[in-house]
């Protein structure tokens, strides 16, 4: 893969974690001025977490484009369609089955590291 490639995807996953961050804590603080419903409270901590959770597997990643795509993609439809029908579910109806959509492609880029080319590192080095 390319380094501009592969800085591509670290900036990616570096503004996406930072994004999970300020989105979780939104919904640690300001959420329940708009939403009283604590099983959608529930589900933002949970798309959150994923969110964060793959925003440090797309830094992993960033050198297998299958598995970075995956992670991006997966994020954006999984974490992102339940920030949105939370926020606006009257709006954001049509969004619904993005959500499982986005957690096949989380599953495919875990899938992709699993079996695709691994890092070619020195015996002992760890690049992050």
């Amino acid at each position: 893969m390319s380094s501009t490639t592969s800085s591509t995807y670290w900036r990616v996953g570096a503004i996406y974690g930072a994004a999970a961050v300020c989105l979780g804590a939104f919904g640690a603080h300001g959420l329940k001025n708009r939403v009283s419903d604590p099983a959608k409270i529930a589900s933002w901590n949970t798309a959150a977490q994923y969110h964060l959770a793959h925003s440090i597997a797309l830094l992993i990643a960033r050198d297998n484009p299958v598995a970075a795509g995956l992670f991006t993609a997966g994020m954006t439809m999984f974490s992102g369609s339940i920030y949105a029908l939370i926020l606006d579910p009257a709006r954001f109806r049509f969004l619904g089955p993005v959500t499982p959509l986005g957690g096949l492609c989380l599953i495919g880029g875990w899938l992709s590291l699993a079996f695709g080319k691994g890092p070619s590192l020195s015996a002992g080095e760890l690049r992050l």
